[in-house]
């Protein structure tokens, strides 16, 4: 009887898990004469990250069917930033999905200059994977990202020609 209510409901990993998860929620919905927009699904990263592929599929099926999805404690999961301040580490690499990606969305561009100003402001360096285009080295580069790699350079090469390829590029 609240038009414009959006309620949170916590899914667990059993219940997300579970072969007739979707078809439950959609049972007690007709059940109960409420519409799918009014259900904010909430889901943790851990839970997301057990089995990516199928979390991506039940995940996108949900937001067809109009549900509102949420991650729960975003940064705590596996992928956590707790564990990025708390790691000795040096350099953040920009996976190649994102790299070959963010030209063309606005998403994965998103990503990269995240990842890019939190490594700056960590105080730790950035190197992107699977650069293979000019256009997105000086996107990259414009962007902050210190380190560079990928086939825009060189293909993998054995150690005789890397070597005459290194004379080669530091004259440059």
């Amino acid at each position: 009887g609240l038009p414009n209510l959006v309620v949170s409901v916590n899914i667990s990993a059993v219940q997300f898990r579970k072969d007739d998860f979707v078809e439950r929620i959609k049972t007690i919905l007709n059940n109960e004469g409420a519409a799918a927009c009014s259900l904010e699904l909430e889901v943790t990263e851990s839970i997301l990250m057990h089995d990516m592929e199928s979390s991506i599929e039940t995940l996108r099926y949900l937001r067809e069917l109009g549900f509102r999805i949420a991650i729960d404690d975003f940064g705590t999961g596996f992928s956590s930033l707790n564990y990025l301040r708390r790691l000795p580490v040096n350099v953040l690499k920009i996976d190649q999905s994102f790299v070959r990606e963010m030209l063309v969305e606005q998403a994965s561009l998103a990503i990269v200059e995240s990842i890019i100003s939190l490594a700056h402001a960590l105080g730790k360096e950035t190197i992107a994977e699977g650069v293979e285009t000019q256009n997105e080295l000086i996107a990259l580069t414009e962007r902050g990202c210190q380190l560079i790699q990928g086939y825009y350079f060189s293909r993998p090469l054995p150690p005789s020609l890397f070597l005459s390829w290194v004379g080669e590029h530091r004259e440059k």
